[in-house]
C-alpha cells in the first residue's frame, strides 16, 4: 500500500466526517473532493487545490446560468462542458475541471437553484479540498534517505566506470559492455526527480543542494560519454596510456569519498607536464593514440573542473549534502 493511498483514506475520512459533524448534505461529495485533491507534494497540493477550487466557482457560475435560463436537460449538461472546459482551461485551470464537474453534476441532480443550495456547494468544496490541503502539508515523506540511497549508487557506479577505463589504458584488449553507464544514467534521472519532488515539499526554505548535484553529474556524464569515444581509439598499448590508467585508478577512489580531494586533478596536471617532456611520435598509429589520450585527458580536466566548482575541498567543513569528490 503506498503512503499516497493512506492519505487519500485519511483526507476522505476527515472530510466525510467534518461535513456530517456540521450537518451539510452530500457528505460523500466532500470526501469525493479530497480524493481529487491529494498530490504527491506541498506545493504541487497548493497549487492544484487552488486551481480545483476556484475552477469550480467559475463552473458553478456558469451551470447556474445555463440550468436557470434553459432548464435542467442532459443537453444543457453537454452545453456547459461545451462552454466551461474551453473557459477553465483558458483561465489555467485546467486541473480543476473534474472537480468542477463533480459540483455542477450534483447541482443538476438535485434540479435546484437557490442560495442555500450554492452555499452547500462550496462548503463542501472548502471542506473536501481543505481536508486534502491539510493532510498534505501536515506530513509529507522525508525523502533524504532515497536521494543519499541514489547518490551513493551513482557514485559506486562511476568508480566502476573509471576502473573500466583505468583497465582499458593499460590493456586496450580489455572488454566491458558499457551497462554501467546505462545504470549511472537511470539513476541520475531518478535522483532529479526526487531532488524536485523534496524541494516542492520544502515550501519556505527550498534546499537546492540534491538538484545542484545530481545536474552535476548529468553534465558529468556527458563528459564520461565522450572520454569513452576517445578511449575506444586508444587500440596500443603506450607509456602514456599507462600513466593516463593511474589517474583514472585514483578518480575511481575520489569519486565514491566525500568531498573535493583535488588528488586526480594534482595527478593529471603531473601527467600533462610529463607528456610536454616527452619525445614526439614515431609512427602514424602511436600519434593516432597519442592524441586520442591527449584528448581525454582534456575531457577529464573538464570532468573535474565541474566536480571542483559545486563541491566543497575536504580540508573544509562538508556542506550539507556535498557529494564525493570526482
Amino acid at each position: 500500500m503506498g503512503f499516497r493511498v493512506i492519505k487519500t483514506a485519511v483526507a476522505s475520512l476527515l472530510a466525510i466526517l467534518i461535513t456530517d459533524a456540521f450537518n451539510i448534505p452530500g457528505a460523500t461529495s466532500a470526501g469525493l473532493l479530497a480524493i481529487l485533491g491529494v498530490d504527491v507534494t506541498r506545493k504541487r497540493s497548493v497549487i492544484s487545490i487552488s486551481s480545483r477550487f476556484f475552477a469550480s466557482l467559475l463552473g458553478l457560475a456558469l451551470a447556474c446560468i445555463l440550468f436557470y435560463l434553459l432548464g435542467f436537460h442532459y443537453w444543457v449538461l453537454a452545453l456547459y462542458i461545451l462552454l466551461a472546459f474551453p473557459l477553465i482551461s483558458r483561465a489555467n485551470f485546467k486541473e480543476g475541471i473534474v472537480t468542477s464537474s463533480v459540483v455542477v453534476f450534483r447541482v443538476f441532480q438535485g434540479e435546484e437553484i437557490a442560495p442555500d443550495i450554492m452555499l452547500t456547494q462550496v462548503a463542501l468544496l472548502v471542506i473536501g479540498l481543505g481536508s486534502a490541503m491539510l493532510v498534505n502539508l501536515v506530513y509529507m515523506p522525508n525523502s533524504e534517505g532515497t536521494m543519499m540511497d541514489i547518490r551513493r549508487k551513482v557514485d559506486g557506479l562511476l568508480s566502476v566506470i573509471f576502473s573500466h577505463f583505468s583497465l582499458t589504458l593499460r590493456d586496450p584488449e580489455h572488454i566491458w559492455d558499457g551497462k554501467e553507464m546505462i545504470e549511472a544514467n537511470r539513476q541520475i534521472d531518478r535522483g532529479i526527480e526526487e531532488a524536485k519532488r523534496a524541494s516542492e515539499n520544502q515550501m519556505i526554505h527550498p534546499d537546492g543542494a540534491w538538484n545542484i548535484y545530481f545536474y552535476m553529474r548529468k553534465e558529468q556524464m556527458e563528459n564520461i560519454q565522450s572520454m569513452m569515444h576517445q578511449i575506444s581509439q586508444v587500440y596500443e598499448r603506450l607509456p602514456h596510456g599507462i600513466l593516463a590508467a593511474e589517474v583514472f585508478e585514483q578518480l575511481s577512489k575520489d569519486v565514491i569519498s566525500e568531498g573535493y580531494t583535488g588528488k586526480s586533478e594534482a595527478l593529471l596536471n603531473e601527467l600533462e607536464e610529463r607528456f610536454k617532456k616527452m619525445e614526439l611520435p614515431a609512427t602514424r598509429e602511436e600519434f593516432e593514440v597519442r592524441s586520442a589520450i591527449l584528448q581525454l585527458c582534456r575531457e577529464l580536466a573538464y570532468y573535474l573542473n565541474i566536480s571542483k566548482k559545486y563541491k566543497a575541498p575536504t580540508a573544509k567543513k562538508p556542506q550539507k549534502h556535498a557529494g564525493s569528490a570526482g
